[in-house]
C-alpha cells in the first residue's frame, strides 16, 4: 500500500517545511509515502466560500481511481488514540486498498461531493489549528503510526 497526503496549497513556514521534511525521511523507511500539493485556486478571495470548496473538491476527487481510498482530516471526524490510528493503518494495509489517500482540505473544509466519496473523516483534535501546522501533524502521526505498528520505542503510553 502507498499513502499520500494531499494538501491545497504550498508549505509557506519553513520551520514546518523542515519539520515536514524529517518525518518524510522518517516515513521511507516503512511505506511509500508522499505529499502531493494541490496548487491554491486563482483569484480565490473573488470566489464564495462554497465555490472555493467546489473547485478544490474537483481537484481532490480527481486523484481518485480503483484501488485508492480517501480519508479527509476533519473537525468533525472521528478522535483516534495514537494506537486506535496505528490499527486504523493496519487494517488498510491488509485490505485490497492499494493507495490510501489522506486529505488536509483549504480553508473553508471539503465539498459535499468530497464527504459523499471519502471512506471516513479523521479528527486530529478538538483544537484548531492552521492547516499548514496540520500537515506536520499528519506526518508526524502516520510516523508514530508505524514506529506503534512496529514495536518501536518513539511512542510512549
Amino acid at each position: 500500500m502507498k499513502i499520500t497526503l494531499l494538501v491545497i496549497g504550498k508549505t509557506d513556514a519553513a520551520y514546518l517545511r523542515e519539520g515536514i521534511d524529517i518525518y518524510l525521511k522518517r516515513l521511507k523507511h516503512y511505506i511509500p509515502f508522499e505529499i502531493e500539493v494541490i496548487p491554491d485556486i486563482k483569484k480565490a478571495k473573488n470566489l464564495t466560500a462554497d465555490l472555493q470548496k467546489q473547485k478544490e473538491g474537483e481537484l481532490i476527487l480527481s486523484r481518485l481511481g480503483a484501488g485508492k481510498e480517501l480519508h479527509l482530516f476533519d473537525e468533525g471526524g472521528k478522535s483516534y488514540s495514537s494506537r486506535n490510528f496505528a490499527q486504523l493503518l493496519e487494517q488498510k494495509m491488509l485490505s485490497s486498498v492499494k493507495e490510501l489517500i489522506l486529505v488536509i482540505g483549504g480553508p473553508y473544509g471539503f465539498s459535499d461531493e468530497v464527504y459523499e466519496k471519502a471512506s471516513s473523516k479523521i479528527s486530529l483534535s478538538k483544537l484548531t489549528f492552521s492547516h499548514q501546522m496540520v500537515r506536520l501533524l499528519c506526518v508526524e502521526q502516520i510516523y508514530r503510526a508505524f514506529t506503534i505498528l512496529k514495536g518501536e520505542p518513539y511512542h510512549h503510553d
